[in-house]
């Protein structure tokens, strides 16, 4: 397939390529710069506190001091199970600086579900925010975990500030749950413990593992992308290249401010907003919970940012809120939306009360993540995924590696040095993704038109896309499995106005007794959140094929 898409670049300004760093760089080597030059420059704000980027040096060097006293080896995996606060930015640095690898885990996990990633990524430590300590309790004893180390969210607001913050947490929201792990040591006194001039910078190169993002990947078992320094690196330079028309090249201005509304631990946010932001110098608005849309359009009214990523469930909700429509919206330069497809109706409704265009990108936790965006300069929502960012290569191929021709359906393959280095101690995953001369196989299905725009009809695999999460049918249906008057079950996604997709299952009954409210009760009891069922359907049996496949296919058909 001919690769027109470099004729866009002509007319857009964005560069065909970048220069990439030295080998012997590493993220550790790009953020301590930028320390230096930002200096009293506003990093992160929560709840009306703001972290300078010489507080974030700081804080961030003690805890890789105090990480490096715990006698962890270079490499050593760090499990973080925190939403959008300040303590994140601080630990996933410290983490980084430490010369170790950043686990990212939803703080929504349920107990199984993090047993699994703390077993599979071998982590040693896991820092966690008190409000879900006690789901890890439930598992002591039966993961590699030696060391814990647990924050409050008031930690670092201020004496008063956080007093009153963690106060209201505990006692009267009753959000925190009772919990108790012998031997954690609390996070203000993990950054007090040792001396930050204890602290020694490791040897790192752009070869070196720096993130484990878990993913579902294309199959339903949990993995983890293995991210290197290079594979961060290069997307933060791929992204600046697309970016810079809106924002500048080189340093931002300190009046740019980024709203974080997606959580930090989804590799959308931690990219584009964390990675990002920190990269030109900008500052993000942490959101802890995007819901809650009183608090959002609040935050939005304060600090008026200059810079919006988000999936299309929120920028839909805004635009339906009044008080969002009466906001000054003069300083913000872009939004850009991905995890989830764009609806025009959505974009267009954006246009009109902000003024400004979405600017649709895609990639997966497997490319660090963006692999595609459309250029910020267009004047107009295109209902596509963009072209390839720089250095990117991006084939439809169809199911015997081939590429289709121009105009015709093939499964969307992207090369390039954001791709990942594998999935975590699973080679034969890893082989089933890549091609021998190197791109990954999305399991997206798409088509690329005559100016090399490229566009998602389909996907290949059963995942279900809830707000920007990966969901994987398998992993659904173990879990519903297990329910003791289940006899079979199978589960796809259903169309959601709010959501894009939510899980649907159809259950034949081991028992006549099981009820709708048994099995949603059941799985609210094993499953995240957004994995969750909306929809239960009985039926007598499920359509298989000759050798006894479930056929979700034929489950997706109207009746």
């Amino acid at each position: 397939m001919e690769k027109i898409w470099f004729a866009e670049y002509q007319k857009t300004g964005i560069p065909e390529t970048v220069a990439l760093p030295a080998e012997n760089t590493s993220l550790v080597d790009i953020f301590e710069r930028n320390f230096q030059k930002f200096g009293s420059r506003d990093a992160f704000i929560f709840m009306d506190k703001v972290l300078t980027y010489n507080e974030l040096e700081v804080a961030s060097r003690k805890f890789a001091t105090y990480l490096q006293s715990l006698g962890l080896a270079k490499g050593s995996r760090v499990a973080v199970m925190m939403p959008n606060v300040f303590q994140y930015p601080v630990v996933a640095l410290g983490v980084f600086r430490a010369g170790l690898v950043l686990v990212n885990v939803n703080p929504l996990y349920t107990a199984r579900e993090l047993e699994h990633q703390l077993n599979d990524s071998g982590a040693e430590a896991l820092v966690i925010i008190e409000n879900f300590a006690s789901v890890y309790q439930s598992i002591i004893g039966k993961t590699p975990v030696k060391h814990v180390i647990v924050a409050s969210v008031g930690d670092m607001l201020g004496t008063l500030k956080g007093t009153i913050v963690n106060f209201v947490l505990r006692k009267v929201r009753k959000q925190i749950p009772a919990w108790s792990i012998p031997g954690h040591v609390k996070f203000n006194t993990a950054l007090n413990k040792v001396s930050p001039s204890n602290y020694k910078r490791p040897s790192l190169t752009l070869s070196d593992t720096a993130v484990l993002q878990y993913t579902g990947g294309t199959t339903g078992v949990s993995k983890g992308a293995e991210l290197t320094h290079r594979n961060l690196v290069s997307n933060l330079l791929q992204c600046e290249a697309i970016f810079s028309s809106k924002f500048g090249e080189g340093d931002g201005t300190k009046e740019d401010r980024i709203v974080c509304a997606l959580p930090l631990y989804h590799i959308f946010a931690f990219m584009v907003c964390a990675m990002y932001g920190m990269y030109k110098g900008q500052a993000n608005i942490l959101i802890p919970n995007p819901r809650d849309l009183p608090a959002v359009v609040g935050e939005l009214r304060k600090y008026q940012p200059s810079f919006f990523p988000a999936v299309n469930t929120l920028f839909n909700a805004l635009v339906n809120n009044e008080e969002f429509k009466q906001l000054d919206h003069s300083k913000l330069k872009m939004a850009m939306g991905g995890g989830m497809a764009v609806l025009p109706s959505t974009a267009e409704a954006w246009k009109k009360v902000t003024g400004t265009i979405i600017i649709e990108g895609y990639g997966l936790s497997e490319t660090s993540p963006v692999a595609t965006a459309n250029p910020p300069a267009t004047t107009e929502f295109s209902g596509t995924i963009g072209i390839p960012l720089p250095l990117t290569e991006v084939a439809l191929l169809d199911d015997d590696g081939n590429e289709v021709a121009q105009g015709e359906q093939g499964e969307i393959s992207i090369r390039g040095p954001q791709v990942m280095k594998g999935y975590w101690n699973r080679p034969d995953e890893t082989e089933k993704v890549m091609t021998k001369d190197g791109f990954f196989r999305t399991g997206d299905v798409g088509v690329m038109d005559t100016r090399g725009y490229f566009k998602i009809v389909d996907r290949k695999k059963d995942m279900i896309l809830v707000s920007g999460f990966n969901v994987y049918p398998s992993e659904i249906e173990e879990v519903i499995a297990k329910h003791p008057k289940v006899l079979e079950v199978a589960a796809i996604g259903v169309p959601d106005e709010k959501s894009g997709e939510v899980p649907k299952l159809f259950i034949v009954k081991k028992d006549p007794s099981l009820t709708t409210e048994e099995v949603l009760a059941y799985a609210k009891q094993n499953l995240t959140g957004y994995k969750c069922p909306r929809y239960v359907e009985f039926m007598d049996e499920l359509p298989k094929s000759n050798v006894g496949k479930i056929l979700r296919k034929d489950l997706r058909k109207p009746a």
